[in-house]
């Protein structure tokens, strides 16, 4: 019996794509290997928001490259952000590679393992999910993001914001709660964006919403699935967090009243330079919307520092926000800069930001 070994790197998203092409292989009769060493199919599931984590995949694929000169027999998968539509120059770089896929694009994966599926089939076997391993699972709501921040990767990688239909979320939910889940992640790049791209529904299904399901209405199913107890959800933009998504994080007893909604500057002239598209002031609007709603709320936030061109004054700015918000959690990041980005093309990397690392 043939066996695979997955290694992730990454965020949640990553993990969750990770666990699906396993659930795959599993159905086509494979078996997982524990290491590497003992695996038919290699995968590397990549990330490249920042440098470092595209470093260690670089490591890996050298190891694997080693092996394969010293006669194993083995196949090499990568998938996730690392590979764009383009991979030319990563097929110069890392001839060990056999297969190049695209995040979520499983199929060139399941070709390696034998297997040819009919595009017409739409998302890789809907109905297949990883049978979870403990009383946690993440769980996918929309793939890609539109907002295209000067300086972020994800959207030239993960493409354009693609919700998946609301049944087949609360399938998976389902799901998983038979197998004793009992806290689900609603995961998204940008969560609330959920159900923007969906067409309208004629049935009034989703009147209230709308027209089309939203973070909410996901929110609302989960609360009728016996056995789920708690939803989180992440990662949050400013801009979609609606007042109906708020109220209902407030008024939906297995939601957490938590929300992780980045920031990344409190400076308005660098929001701009980030094309993050809100203000300081329309983000603070947000938070105090959020504690007027829900005065015992946890928010974290996300940060960078360093950025192209970042004088004293924008940190200043920045630290300033951060005190006056009192966040519960700070993920804070260096600049790293990413090619193919707009801030790799246009707004160089200098000694300016860089001071502020």
């Amino acid at each position: 019996m043939p066996a695979f070994h997955i290694w992730t790197l990454g965020c949640q998203m990553n993990v969750a794509d990770s666990l699906k092409l396993a659930a795959g292989l599993e159905r086509l009769g494979w078996t997982e290997a524990p290491e590497d060493a003992n695996a038919d199919l290699v995968v590397i599931n990549t990330c490249s928001v920042r440098q470092h984590a595209e470093d260690r995949a670089y490591g890996r694929l050298h190891e694997l490259r080693r092996r394969r000169e010293q006669g194993g027999t083995f196949q090499v998968a990568v998938m996730g952000c690392m590979v764009g539509p383009k991979t030319d120059d990563l097929q110069r770089r890392f001839p060990v590679v056999d297969v190049w896929a695209r995040p979520q694009e499983y199929d060139p994966i399941l070709a390696a393992a034998g297997v040819a599926r009919d595009a017409s089939e739409g998302e890789f076997w809907v109905d297949t999910f990883a049978t979870p391993e403990g009383p946690t699972a993440y769980v996918p709501v929309v793939h890609g993001c539109d907002k295209f921040c000067t300086y972020c990767i994800v959207p030239l990688r993960r493409g354009r914001e693609n919700s998946r239909p609301a049944d087949d979320i609360l399938d998976e939910v389902r799901f998983l709660a038979a197998h004793g889940v009992r806290e689900v992640t609603l995961l998204g790049q940008t969560v609330e964006a959920y159900g923007h791209d969906l067409e309208p529904d004629a049935t009034g299904r989703y009147a209230e919403s709308g027209g089309r399901p939203d973070l909410a209405t996901l929110f609302a199913g989960i609360d009728a699935i016996e056995g789920i107890a708690r939803v989180r959800f992440l990662t949050s933009y400013p801009k979609d967090m609606t007042d109906r998504i708020i109220d209902a994080v407030a008024d939906q007893p297995k939601v957490c009243e938590h929300f992780n909604i980045p920031v990344q500057s409190g400076d308005d002239r660098m929001l701009e330079r980030m094309r993050r598209g809100y203000t300081v002031a329309e983000y603070e609007e947000r938070v105090a919307r959020i504690r007027s709603r829900i005065p015992d709320v946890a928010l974290a936030t996300d940060v960078i520092v360093g950025a192209p061109g970042e004088t004293d004054e924008e940190f200043r700015n920045t630290v300033a926000l951060l005190e006056r918000t009192g966040f519960d959690v700070i993920h804070v990041a260096a600049y790293s800069p990413r090619p193919g980005t707009f801030a790799y093309r246009n707004q160089p990397d200098d000694e300016i930001g860089r001071a502020h690392v």
